[in-house]
């Protein structure tokens, strides 16, 4: 077994899977704003140049637009995915009890990503949500190498010296990761190679950059591991590669584009590393039993006002009013951070040539030879993460994790409390909401009664992120799950899904409030 397959082992053989969860057969571009779905990462003017390429299969005009409730559960639970911490002589001494996750597809194939990951050589646990735009080839990318780059950078000097000297002798690497993934959890054999020799560069510099005995802070980790990895990708596509699949994979990566949001969790200390607008955000258990939403991270997007204004000042006054134009950079993104989309980072003279001598594949593609408008002064894009830190507390019980699609079309505390009912079983009452509508008595009557039939079924998942797939895309406008919504909504032809929801992916991590109580210095709530 070759040195780099020994050191990233743990990942499960490649399978022939369903068309929703392959990689990206060909390079799609993300759709934009299409009046059924204002949000989405593209404008018009891109979708409308790319309808060609995109080849799907009309049989799905036929199927039926109302699906049973087995069929409907069985679309939901495709992809669910839990995992719960052993327990060591009857009592679990982690923070984490475990984790439950999920992806409901509405690209074809999706472009969301999500990995999640035990740290071997250090302590704690990473979980990331990786949202793709412009095709799933950086969002892949992402989800199979971003975590090594952030276990290296956790590793102390003399583990990354015995790491070198490992590989130098040939002899077997202890693994760095213990991966926790879905079978449909897609990943790269061909790109193995290339990924370790990346990544064993970046280990060769932080042995020169670090000393013995010294301990490596959470925080740069984090942030050196993002930027590192953006970097490794952009370098990487410049460079290309002798085996024409690969070349033509390093430029897909790099002209796609994906969003993280990861978490690194080791006993009471939370990191969160976030770039783009995926979201993390805590469930609190108030006093009364009801649960409150703390948000952990900020979306980086034309509504936060602190970012714009920092990319505003990263470029000439000249270029004040176009930079962000119509709530996007540059007028084409949404995300104001992101990895890959060198588009927004190469000077057009680097795009031309490294284009120039790319495959043909390449210039078949509108997308990856378009070049922004107003492109003056780049790079416009950055993937640098914003880190927020928090202390976890007993009254800290769950964490929610997920792409935009799941804050599309829920609010954060929607969220937190759906997540907070399903796992405690417990249902806070709520005044019976109608939204503004005018309702008869016979319809109120109805709306309680389909309340009541929903508390004694609410809890048919198995799965927390399922439960909340399930009401993120089945609510009605007084806030119940609607079977016929839902049936309809899950039952969209590929053509029609994208405009009206996006692609759903969610990680929700228990925490152990014993363990968190035990940890904490004495005097702290």
């Amino acid at each position: 077994m070759p040195v780099s397959s020994q050191l990233l082992r743990g990942l499960p053989r490649a399978q022939v899977l369903a068309s929703s969860l392959l990689p990206c057969q060909q390079h799609r571009a993300q759709l934009g704003p299409i009046t059924h779905r204002p949000a989405s990462r593209w404008p018009s003017h891109i979708w409308q140049s790319h309808q060609h390429s995109r080849s799907y299969q009309t049989t799905t005009m036929l199927r039926s637009y109302i699906l049973s409730p087995p069929q409907v559960n069985s679309i939901l639970k495709a992809n669910e995915y839990s995992f719960k911490v052993p327990e060591f002589d009857g009592k679990n001494v982690s923070s984490v009890m475990g984790f439950e996750s999920n992806q409901l597809p509405a690209n074809a194939p999706i472009e969301d990503r999500r990995s999640a990951a035990t740290c071997l050589q250090t302590r704690g646990m990473l979980l990331g949500v990786f949202d793709g735009h412009a095709g799933c080839a950086c969002a892949q990318a992402l989800s199979e190498r971003l975590f090594y780059y952030i276990a290296v950078s956790l590793l102390p000097h003399n583990t990354l010296c015995e790491l070198e000297a490992a590989v130098e002798a040939g002899r077997p690497l202890s693994p760095i990761l213990q991966w926790h993934k879905h079978p449909n959890d897609y990943f790269s054999r061909e790109a193995q190679t290339l990924y370790f020799n990346s990544l064993r560069t970046y280990w060769q510099e932080l042995i020169d950059l670090t000393s013995p005995g010294e301990i490596p802070d959470t925080r740069e980790a984090l942030l050196n591991a993002f930027k590192r990895l953006d970097n490794d990708i952009s370098l990487e596509a410049q460079v290309g590669d002798p085996n024409a699949f690969l070349h033509y994979w390093v430029l897909r990566v790099a002209f796609s584009g994906a969003t993280a949001c990861v978490a690194h969790i080791d006993g009471s200390d939370l990191y969160i590393a976030n770039s783009g607008d995926a979201r993390a955000v805590l469930g609190v258990q108030e006093e009364d039993g009801s649960f409150s939403a703390h948000t952990l991270s900020n979306d980086h997007s034309a509504q936060n006002e602190e970012e714009v204004a920092r990319i505003r000042g990263e470029h000439p006054p000249s270029e004040k009013k176009t930079v962000i134009r119509q709530d996007r950079l540059l007028g084409l993104l949404m995300p104001l951070r992101a990895f890959g989309d060198v588009k927004f980072k190469w000077s057009i003279e680097l795009q031309k040539g490294v284009l120039e001598s790319g495959p043909d594949q390449l210039h078949e593609n509108e997308h990856t030879k378009f070049i922004p408008p107003n492109y003056h002064t780049p790079p416009y894009l950055t993937a640098e993460p914003e880190i927020t830190y928090h202390k976890l507390r007993p009254q800290d019980r769950f964490m929610v994790i997920g792409s935009d699609g799941l804050w599309e079309t829920l609010h954060r505390q929607e969220v937190v409390r759906i997540v907070g009912e399903y796992l405690t079983g417990v249902h806070q009452r709520q005044p019976l909401k109608v939204g503004g509508y005018k309702v008869t008595l016979g319809q109120m009557q109805g709306l309680l009664e389909e309340r009541k039939a929903r508390d004694s079924s609410a809890f048919e998942d198995q799965n927390s992120a399922t439960h909340l797939i399930r009401h993120s895309v089945g609510n009605n406008e007084f806030g119940t799950v609607d079977h016929e919504r839902l049936s309809k909504m899950l039952s969209l032809p590929e053509e029609l899904a994208r405009m009206y929801r996006d692609d759903i992916t969610i990680i929700i991590s228990q925490f152990n409030p014993h363990v968190i109580g035990a940890k904490r210095p004495e005097g702290q709530s």
